[in-house]
């Protein structure tokens, strides 16, 4: 297996499985992630939030864990890396508003190279452009930010993935085991029990 160099642009309040989840088992698998917030340099930590299905309706928020960075945003160099991650949250309302941010995004997306995005994550890939004609899932409330992008939203199951090329996205963290299953592939990364 090739050894992928992966970035995650996360951010204050985004999603805590959503962060800590991908981050882990893309370490386990033995790829190299480097996760970065705009204005924190590599030690400092983002706080996340819990969104839970609670009955209500829409999702519940909770305060979640802290989460170490390991890369400087200032520092990055995006076309060094293979793939992007986006984890959802509250975090791309605001990261959307970023200029390097929408860059980096764009650079993933010409390049062709793989992009995960989950949840809210999809607010960014809409604010950076990059939907036109291509189909993304995302959390159902997003749906019209993936249309007003030029995408087709994809209404699936929340603990299912949808793949379109290089994009991976679902709708909500239940999906990880079929979106980051989804993402390896892409990847090209194979695991065998």
């Amino acid at each position: 297996m090739a050894i992928k160099k992966i970035l995650m642009l996360t951010g204050d309040y985004t999603e805590d499985y959503e962060t800590m989840v991908p981050f882990q088992a893309l370490l386990m698998v033995g790829h190299t992630v480097h996760a970065a917030c705009p204005g924190k340099k590599a030690g400092e930590q983002v706080r996340t939030a819990i969104h839970d299905f609670e009955g209500d309706q829409t999702y519940s928020e909770k305060p979640g864990h802290n989460f170490t960075l390991n890369a400087s945003f200032d520092e990055l160099d995006v076309a060094s890396y293979d793939a992007l991650v986006i984890p959802g949250g509250r975090a791309p309302e605001y990261l959307r508003l970023n200029p390097k941010v929408i860059a980096a995004v764009q650079h993933f997306a010409s390049s062709n190279k793989p992009i995960a995005a989950i949840c809210h994550g999809a607010q960014l890939l809409s604010a950076a452009g990059v939907l036109q004609g291509r189909s993304c899932s995302a959390y159902p409330a997003c749906a019209p930010e993936v249309t007003a992008g030029g995408g087709n939203y994809a209404e699936i199951p929340v603990d299912q993935a949808h793949v379109d090329g290089n994009l991976v996205t679902a709708p909500a963290w239940p999906a990880h085991p079929d979106w980051l299953a989804k993402f390896l592939k892409v990847l090209g990364t194979r695991i065998e029990a």
